[in-house]
This record gives C-alpha cells, structure tokens and sequence, in this order.
C-alpha cells in the first residue's frame, strides 16, 4: 500500500450525508488491496455508514474507533469510523441543513487531528453548500474554509490534478464578470509562486514549468480582442521570469490544452474557474482530484460534487476519491521527507 505520513491514518470527512460520500468512502475501502491505499478512516455515524453499506449490497465491516490512533490496525478487516453523530435521519438525495452543523464540524475534526499530529492529511467528500449557507457556513467553499482553519493570512490555492493536467484557476467561486473585474497582476503571481512551490514538494517536480492562460479570444490578439493580456497578464509572466520561474504565456486559451501542448507544462494557470476545470474534467472527468495549495496540511478531495440525483442509487463512482487518498498519502510523505532533509542540513 501507499505508505502516508509517519504511518499515520488519512482522515476523510463525512461530506453531506444526503450525497454520494459514504457510499464511495465504502468503495474506496472495498479496492484498498487492489488499488494499494493507504489506510484512512472516516468521521461520520459508524450506524449509518453500516446501514449505507448494507442498503448498497457493499460488504464493508464497520468498525466505530474512539480516536484516530485505532484506524491503521482496524483498516485491513473494517473500514474505520471516527463516531462523529448527526443531527437529523439522513434522506438520499435530500440535503439537510439540520446536519449542517456535523458537516461543518467533522471538516474541524479532520484539521485538527492532523495539526495535533494525529492523521497524516485531509481528504474531503464532497459538500452541498447552499445547504451549508443556512447552518452559518459563510466561507464561499471547502478551499476558504480550509485557509480559515489553518490560521495566519494564507490564500488558499485550488488546483484540480489528473495524470493528464494540473490546472489553477486564479480566480474561483465568482461570477465570470466579477472574475474578469477583479483580475489582477498581484494575484497571478501569487497564485503562480504557490503554485510551483507546491509542484516541487507535493508532486516532486524539481523544475516545474507553467503555462499561463490568456482572457480573452486569441490571448486578446495583440488588443484588438481585449487588453487584459498586455496589461494584466503579461506583465505577471515577467514577473515570474525573474523570479527564476520557468514561465510561458499568455497563451490562446483554446489552443493550450491538447495533447502536444500539454507536453510542454506541468501545470496551467487559468484565469477563471471553468477555464481551467472544463478541460481538466472534460480530459480526466473521473480522475481528477482537487487539491488546495498553501496550506501548512495536505488536502485533496474528489474532483466532483455531491451527486444528489445518484445517492441511495448504490451506482456512485468511487475513482476520483480513490485518487485523492492516494494523492494525500503520497504529498504527505513526500511533506515529511522535504521537513526530515531540511532538519538534517539545520
């Protein structure tokens, strides 16, 4: 299996319990020999998960541990659950804001067992937000309520990964006019920087290359199609030049993501949410994971939302967050051998 932190279990959240989360937790945990996880335990309602699995025809043994510390040895004859108890009986399909409160708060969970050293990395299920609003969650989604958790004035970075792209969008849950309207050469860079941080670290890339996105048609065809490459754009690419980053751009965002093209960057960055997520879904729909940038912990999650018209169905796909357990467990490690090099030249 793929070794995680120090032997540490990954913990993965309930997500909203009306979606497909449990079912494909349950999943993961059936092709844990086959697809050479590592272990991870869940936080939910050990009864329901077991409940989920018989109504799902799935022989997944559960086993309720009291603390994280139980998971590993659990992991090869029972999926693990971390009791974490919800408010109001469960309906596939139907979001519940009763149970906000569990989703908010098996997310904490999850962050806290790996800041206390406890759980090698986060891997979230997916999230229903609007139903998350009338509990009180105001963060606009996963990746900004994780930066809140992790303290200190971070900006949290959303990249959605697969074998056959990595993308960043600079600008994420807003409007395509609100994106366009508050663009900025400050952020490219920033977004960029961490971006390429986290390609040497996390993906073990020791010289990563990006591809910056233009805006408009054409990468604005020298302005007459728009002026945002020449006066936004362009000038984060010579930014990062001369910080030694190994950038191109702004290139014509319709001709940068077939195969050949492709072969020349590890990572694009994008300047609005389905400019980057269309090719990556369309490339690697069942793949892709999503993975946020800057923070002090790792975490991954599916690529993929709750899927409400699926729940309850037992016909959810398990791939994406099989990549995402995988890929926690692998940044994790890789995490660990980067801080143990830097102690040994301390």
């Amino acid at each position: 299996m793929t070794s995680a932190s120090a032997g540490l279990p990954l913990a993965v959240t309930m997500g909203d319990p009306a979606g497909i989360g449990g079912e494909i937790t349950c999943k993961a945990w059936t092709a844990r020999h086959q697809q050479a996880l590592p272990p991870f335990f869940l936080i939910d309602d050990p009864d329901r998960i077991a409940a989920l699995a018989r109504a799902s025809n799935l022989d997944v043994p559960v086993r309720a541990i009291a603390h994280a510390g139980q998971a590993v040895s659990a992991f090869a004859t029972a999926l693990p659950v971390l009791a974490h108890p919800l408010s109001a009986p469960v309906v596939p399909g139907k979001a519940n804001p009763a149970n906000g409160k569990a989703i908010i708060t098996s997310i904490d969970r999850a962050v806290q067992l790996v800041q206390a050293g406890q759980a090698a990395a986060v891997v979230t299920n997916p999230i229903h937000k609007h139903s998350l609003y009338e509990a009180g969650f105001r963060a606009p989604g996963h990746t900004e309520y994780l930066a809140e958790l992790a303290g200190g004035n971070l900006r949290p970075v959303m990249m959605l990964a697969s074998p056959a792209l990595r993308v960043v969008p600079v600008t994420v849950h807003v409007s395509l006019a609100r994106a366009i309207a508050t663009l900025t050469t400050d952020a490219i860079v920033t977004d960029a920087e961490i971006t390429a941080n986290a390609l040497r670290a996390d993906f073990g890339i020791d010289h990563p290359r990006l591809a910056i996105a233009g805006l408009n048609p054409h990468a604005g065809e020298e302005g007459s199609l728009g002026d945002e490459e020449e006066g936004i754009i362009a000038p984060a690419v010579t930014r990062l030049r001369g910080k030694g980053i190994d950038a191109i751009g702004p290139l014509a965002p319709d001709a940068m993501f077939h195969e050949e093209a492709r072969a020349k960057y590890d990572a694009a960055i994008c300047m609005y949410h389905d400019q980057a997520l269309i090719p990556l879904k369309t490339l690697a729909f069942w793949e892709g994971i999503n993975v946020t940038l800057g923070l002090p912990f790792v975490r991954t999650s599916p690529d993929h939302g709750v899927a409400f018209d699926l729940a309850g169905t037992g016909k959810a796909r398990p791939e994406s967050l099989i990549a995402a357990i995988r890929a926690a467990a692998d940044f994790a490690t890789r995490r660990r051998a980067l801080d143990d090099r830097r102690r040994d030249v301390a």
